[in-house]
């Protein structure tokens, strides 16, 4: 097992400014740090990954399909190339970090809904993204961990299950799933036996409070899941995914109206704590 931290709650775009922030990340204990990629381009990922080298962390990233303009479930053909140009860079840019893992609900436009149901033809056309994106994907030694967000932010994926069958339909190698602790605890009937459905595709999972705080200091099973992850044999990234108001952008897309932690720092030095322990007690 990994420990990673997500950067997003400090910035939503990594630069060297914020080497002291991933040097504290680095002396708290953690083993990596993930990336958000929404800007930016292979060059100054490179940069940032010989950052990381130096330092001493591994690193994965995340990312969504927004704004609009992109979707690959939309049946214009223009916005369905640009989904396969917008995950191509994308890739890039991971790849160009030395992130094997590129994590986030690249499955469709973030935000946006139909107001229907998934249809079949959607399905079909994110099947075909996918098996498109994989393959560069695959190319450059980096693997989508899809991720199924809650029913008031996508609506296309939205549980273990509809993300299991995907996978299965998809087929890819590089086109893996994620679990997070955050979506299933609203959209999972049962949240910890979730983990079981999406075993065979779980290549990264998410800590994340059931307020976007502080792991440990909500109401999410954290030993019952853990134990679940273990009997998962999962041994991948257990990366903290928190959420502050520092940045008005990034709390209003996340929907964060109040503090959740006194300090970032107290949030990534508790929430290490409370993944080690329980970690260490689901044996």
């Amino acid at each position: 097992m990994k420990t990673g931290f997500n950067m997003l709650l400090w910035t939503p775009h990594v630069t060297q400014e914020h080497e002291s922030i991933i040097r504290d990340i680095k002396k708290a204990g953690y083993d990596g740090v993930e990336f958000p990629i929404f800007e930016g381009t292979p060059d100054h990922y490179a940069r940032m990954g010989e950052l990381l080298d130096k330092i001493g962390l591994g690193r994965t990233v995340v990312s969504v399909i927004g704004p609009s303009g992109k979707n690959p479930l939309s049946p214009d053909k223009a916005q369905q190339k640009a989904a396969v140009d917008y995950a191509k860079w994308v890739i890039d840019c991971a790849a160009a970090l030395g992130a094997p893992i590129l994590a986030g609900p690249m499955h469709s436009e973030l935000g946006y809904f139909s107001g229907h149901p998934p249809t079949t033809a959607e399905r079909k056309r994110a099947i075909a993204f996918h098996r498109r994106a994989g393959d560069y994907a695959a190319k450059k030694n980096v693997r989508f961990a899809l991720e199924a967000l809650n029913r008031f932010e996508v609506y296309f994926i939205n549980t273990m299950e509809q993300l299991s069958n995907y996978l299965d339909e998809v087929d890819h190698p590089a086109i893996k799933g994620m679990y997070d602790t955050f979506h299933c605890n609203i959209e999972e009937k049962d949240p910890v036996a979730a983990i079981k459905t999406i075993r065979k595709h779980m290549i990264h999972v998410h800590i994340s409070e059931n307020d976007r705080g502080t792991p440990g200091k909500g109401h999410v099973p954290w030993a019952a899941t853990y134990r679940a992850l273990r009997a998962a044999k999962y041994d991948g990234w257990l990366t903290i995914e928190a959420f502050g108001r520092a940045l008005p952008a990034v709390a209003a897309a996340t929907r964060v109206w109040r503090d959740f932690f006194p300090t970032p720092e107290s949030c990534c030095r508790d929430g290490l704590k409370s993944i080690k322990q329980g970690w260490a007690r689901a044996r």
